[in-house]
């Protein structure tokens, strides 16, 4: 385990918690957790963040809720993409950060979002867009799918942004919380999409381990059963980063906590 690093989403988070008059109670808020990735010990992912080269720069918009929890993905985005930029959503007032970076000559933003729900004034994309100069900053709300429509909904400094829309050619395979229809992609998924789409398919690839492995890592938390170290996607990593997992051995899976009030034995 470590220190939890300082990226975007890891702020946010510490800003929450510092700013919340009660604790926030996660599901399995029992569980012993690393500090930096937030699952068991047993199934800490720290050292298998792949830093990808990418020259899309990325802007989470999140539900308040969202860094909060150890399900969100898009957590997996700021710990891989250095350029990562994360705000909590609010509907009467926009950071005024967030408008800067929206405005700043450097980034091309757009909003990933389903074309049916742009307005006739907005330009919908199906590719990520090449301009000498500006390198594409794509912003992906990071919400559940009724929360997102809202936020899509109520934001007018997204009105005059282009839409990037999607059509993936595979399922969700996120597997942690429900969703009501298995195109919608979670947010990781739809980071790598947008990788995809702009022709780095390598940096897509890893961040699709990424996602397997941490997918792996917080089942075998939650259900307190080692990680699968034959996994594809986790054998893919270690040739990334150059290690040798025939000669590893699962970590040991902590024992459940004693029952409030249990004597020490």
């Amino acid at each position: 385990m470590s220190i939890p690093s300082e990226h975007a989403v890891n702020q946010l988070r510490r800003q929450l918690k510092a700013a919340s008059t009660r604790p926030f109670k996660a599901r399995g808020s029992f569980m012993q957790r690393c500090p930096a990735c937030l699952l068991a010990p047993h199934a800490c992912l720290c050292g298998w963040q792949p830093a990808l080269q990418t020259r899309v720069g990325f802007c989470l918009i999140m539900h308040s809720l969202e860094p909060l929890k150890p399900t969100n993905t898009g957590r997996l985005i700021a710990e891989t993409v250095a350029d990562t930029f994360a705000f909590v959503w609010s509907r009467t007032e926009t950071d005024p950060a967030l408008l800067n970076l929206l405005a700043d000559p450097a980034w091309q933003p757009m909003v990933v979002f389903p074309a049916e729900y742009a307005s006739t004034e907005q330009q919908v994309l199906t590719a990520v867009p090449i301009t000498p100069g500006r390198r594409p900053l794509l912003i992906v709300l990071d919400a559940t799918w009724t929360q997102a429509r809202k936020m899509f909904r109520k934001s007018p400094w997204l009105a005059g942004l282009p839409v990037l829309s999607l059509h993936p050619e595979q399922l969700s395979r996120y597997r942690l919380r429900r969703s009501a229809r298995e195109e919608h992609l979670c947010t990781v998924e739809v980071a790598a999409a947008c990788i995809g789409l702009a022709g780095e398919q390598q940096a897509a690839g890893l961040l699709g381990d990424y996602f397997d492995i941490f997918t792996d890592a917080y089942l075998a938390s939650k259900l307190r059963i080692p990680v699968d170290l034959s996994l594809p996607a986790r054998q893919r990593l270690a040739s990334h980063f150059g290690r040798d997992l025939s000669d590893v051995r699962p970590v040991p899976v902590a024992p459940p906590p004693a029952p409030d009030g249990a004597a020490d034995k």
